[in-house]
């Protein structure tokens, strides 16, 4: 059980203070007698020990494997860091590690003598020990007041400048709203906006970061009080404000419930969620109701409209940069007309492609296909040239389609000489004697806070099926916003008994204020630990000057020989060029890979909660243009939302999924093809 300890400013020293835990004459040898100016707590003024700089050895947990190691610890004042390295003698060269502590804590634990915890604003935390409790003492004082010292003096910078930049607000709102020169004049929005958003980055620290780590530590104090294990504390259950504390942005966050429909009862609700799950199951749905989608959400809009961007203005000026938007109510217009777990079913618009994955000869030419599916998959998930929201996710909202794949389309995107395994899946084809192989989606949202969207597509025939879970993190970046893909995906080839693991990119929105345009961004992992092949992908992001945009490279490796079998390069919604090992090398074109056109249930069919009848008439208003209408209607949603969220947390009810279960930190299907294998 962790303690906050709040010690007084005490304990001076101009000598070197050691604490490994060893021997105490070594320990002596080492950092000299253990007296007052030689590593004791003295009573020196507290002003006099706000520079103060420290080292000397503590032991630090590393992990369940190695536990606790004794390493070199050195307090730099000045940089308002602690660094640690190997020994004393290699102190010299670069750090082995640090930890910012403008905006850290310090506090006491019980579970060994003489521990305390570092807790960094950025997340990251040392678990120390000291020797003694003296020398406990003195590092946890002297650690809280350089943060202390450190956050005052940004306190002060920040404090000028949000008097300069409060001034220059308080100027423009001033000048009258028409004439030459008026408060809403586009250049002036702008530099409202803009200014604040430099301000906040020079407060991420203290307004942001600040408040992260006192919400980890919290919560690890109250995983101790639990009995967990802080080691292996998710960060998808960290505390989160209620609900109902959403950026408020003038009309953008609207509170008029007179149009709202009253709460059922708890008792016809759960009735409805129950004929919902016998409607809406995957197993029971029946094909004969399916037909060939022919829905066309491509997003035509050239740009945001003049009237449009100075309602964007208006709520970039109230963001600070960092910000989680999870909570930001953010305008209508710039909304998709679809729901992100959609959006995730379109990721699968050439599943002849990932079929054609567990026919691979080899565990090499397996994981080369999966990797040329991985990085043709994203150019018709992310549909359209213009970057808009796909709808969150209403809690328990699911998504079900299907897709028939013609058998003769399930073929090696590069060819490959006969072999028993080429041989056993013609057989395969024969011997079921149907036409196509049938793959089924299943999408469905877990959680809310954090929003966690978790989806299970499979096929029987091929005995192959994914499981993944995706947590979406958005940011404020100045004139960008950033939308983190937190979680991952396994492939399951039941055949080859392959797991492939892989995580998912980043995806920016970039130039909000003019044409808006998406990228990906960042590296992502591809691995199956018992084929012993890997494979690291990255999307890179524009450079500021000049570059390609939607440039992606890749590269597969057998991991025991180190040996790059297979090089991709190209961009991700156009051209890849693909080399192998052998020379041989091969182009893909997107934009001219066939699509085969999903399955879904008529509206009428379909459950209450799942997403194209859920989301129908934001949908249909948006098509017609009627902004006003779509809001309203996606405010209904959201309220009610929030009234079944605040009638579970008065009953103490917990909400439980339909199709997913909570395995450690991830999601899974409750019926997946591996279990009836």
């Amino acid at each position: 059980m962790e303690k906050t300890l709040n010690v007084s400013h005490s304990g001076s020293s101009k000598g070197k203070c050691s604490a490994d835990l060893g021997n105490p004459a070594q320990r002596q040898a080492r950092s000299g007698s253990f007296s007052p100016g030689s590593g004791a707590v003295s009573d020196t003024h507290p002003s006099q020990t706000q520079k103060r700089h420290l080292e000397g050895v503590l032991n630090k947990y590393t992990n369940l494997l190695q536990g606790w190691q004794s390493r070199y610890f050195v307090l730099d004042p000045e940089l308002g860091q602690l660094q640690y390295f190997i020994n004393e003698y290699s102190k010299n060269q670069k750090p082995r590690g640090s930890l910012p502590l403008i905006g850290s804590s310090v506090a006491l634990s019980d579970e060994f003598p003489f521990m305390f915890t570092v807790y960094a604003a950025n997340g990251d935390l040392f678990k120390l020990r000291a020797y003694d409790a003296r020398e406990q003492q003195m590092w946890m004082t002297q650690l809280q007041l350089c943060a202390r010292r450190h956050s005052d003096g940004s306190a002060k910078v920040m404090s000028q400048a949000e008097g300069q930049q409060k001034n220059l607000v308080n100027s423009i709102e001033s000048l009258p709203s028409r004439g030459p020169l008026s408060s809403l004049d586009q250049d002036l929005l702008l530099l409202k906006a803009t200014s604040a958003a430099t301000l906040s980055c020079l407060g991420e620290c203290l307004s942001i970061l600040q408040h992260n780590v006192c919400q980890a530590a919290q919560h690890i104090t109250h995983s101790h009080t639990q009995g967990s294990n802080t080691d292996n504390t998710s960060n998808w259950s960290r505390p989160k404000t209620a609900p109902e504390d959403y950026v408020k942005n003038g009309e953008l966050a609207r509170n008029n419930t007179s149009t709202i429909h009253q709460p059922h009862s708890p008792v016809h609700r759960n009735k409805e969620r129950l004929k919902d799950h016998e409607n809406s199951s995957p197993e029971s749905v029946d094909s004969s109701e399916e037909i060939t989608d022919t829905d066309d959400n491509e997003e035509e809009d050239l740009g945001v409209l003049d009237d449009q961007r100075s309602i964007i203005l208006h709520l970039l000026s109230q963001l600070k940069l960092g910000m989680d938007l999870t909570r930001v109510v953010l305008p209508t217009f710039i909304l998709e007309k679809r729901s992100l777990l959609e959006m995730y079913a379109n990721f699968m618009a050439h599943p002849d492609v990932f079929l054609a994955i567990t026919s691979g000869v080899t565990p090499e030419e397996r994981m080369i296909r999966f990797v040329e599916y991985y990085l043709t998959a994203f150019h018709e998930g992310r549909k359209g040239a213009v970057a808009k929201k796909p709808y969150n996710p209403i809690l328990g909202e699911s998504f079900h389609c299907t897709w028939d794949v013609p058998r003769d389309k399930v073929r090696p995107l590069r060819t490959t000489s006969s072999s028993p395994a080429s041989a056993h899946s013609a057989q395969t084809t024969s011997n079921e004697g149907l036409e196509s192989y049938r793959l089924r989606f299943v999408a469905e949202q877990v959680s809310h806070h954090p929003p966690v969207s978790g989806f299970y597509c499979e096929c029987k025939e091929r005995r192959t099926c994914v499981n993944t879970h995706v947590w979406t993190k958005s940011k404020f970046m100045g004139m960008s916003i950033g939308v983190s893909m937190v979680g991952e995906g396994v492939l399951h080839l039941l055949e080859h008994d392959e797991e492939y693991v892989f995580t998912l990119p980043s995806a920016y929105a970039r130039s909000i204020l003019t044409v808006p345009w998406v990228e990906l961004g960042g590296k992502v992992s591809i691995c199956c630990a018992k084929s012993g092949y890997s494979a690291t992908v990255t999307f890179h992001t524009k450079p500021f000057y000049g570059g390609k945009v939607h440039r992606v490279t890749g590269e597969v490796k057998h991991n025991s020989t180190g040996t790059i079998v297979c090089k991709a390069q190209g961009e991700w919604n156009g051209t890849l060029e693909f080399t192998y090992s052998s020379g041989e090398t091969k182009v893909i074109d997107t934009s001219k890979l066939p699509v085969i056109k999903k399955k879904i249930r008529p509206l009428a069919k379909q459950g209450q909660y799942e997403s194209r009848r859920l989301w129908q008439h934001v949908t249909a208003a948006l098509k017609a243009g009627d902004i006003d209408a779509a809001t309203e209607h996606k405010h209904q949603l959201e309220e009610k939302q929030r009234r079944e969220g605040k009638q579970r947390t008065a009953s103490s009810t917990t909400w439980k999924p339909k199709y997913f279960i909570k395995e450690g930190e991830g999601w899974v299907y409750h019926n997946p093809l591996w279990k009836t294998k």
